[in-house]
């Protein structure tokens, strides 16, 4: 991405949301432990709509689960989602409010310590870009995923009947 499609400061209210010219995402999502459940599923349904296959529409899903396991893990606890379907990508803004850092307390320490930075290896792995910012008013993480050339669809909230549910040939 460049510096153009997004502010370079990260803020709770940072990104195309705080832009009165942006478009809207056609998902816009708050999150925290205990809805990260609700948040997969909306991101698959999403990704699944794009047209993206089974596979990359599960790297999707796993991409936007990372960071948003790492804003309420190292973060304020909780965090936003924004995703939009625009130019041939799907690009997901994830947003938290907190300081690096800010949740993690001697009595918080994970039982089971890993080396840090691995998931976000595997965002950058898995995304076609990471932009990753952090600053005194939060972190913003933006993944892009190239979307296939495909006819247009309807918007997800009326996708209109399931595929195959039409007349059966020859009848």
């Amino acid at each position: 991405m460049t510096g153009d499609a997004f502010p370079s400061q990260p803020a709770a209210r940072a990104g195309r949301a705080g832009q009165a010219s942006a478009p809207r995402p056609v998902l816009d999502l708050g999150f925290d432990s205990g809805t990260l459940y609700r948040l997969r599923a909306a991101v698959q349904a999403h990704a699944d709509h794009a047209g993206l296959s089974e596979d990359r529409a599960n790297d999707v899903v796993l991409a936007v689960h990372e960071l948003a396991a790492n804003a309420i893990a190292h973060g304020a606890g909780h965090g936003r989602l924004r995703l939009w379907d625009l130019n041939g990508r799907l690009t997901c803004e994830i947003v938290d409010s907190g300081r690096p850092g800010a949740t993690a307390s001697a009595d918080s320490a994970d039982p089971w310590p890993a080396a840090d930075g691995h998931g976000l290896w595997l965002v950058a792995q898995v995304a076609d870009h990471l932009d990753l910012r952090s600053g005194p008013g939060g972190t913003r993480a933006v993944i892009t995923f190239a979307l296939p050339l495909r006819a247009a669809r309807p918007p997800i909230d009326n996708p209109g009947p399931p595929r195959g549910s039409g007349p059966e040939p020859g009848g």
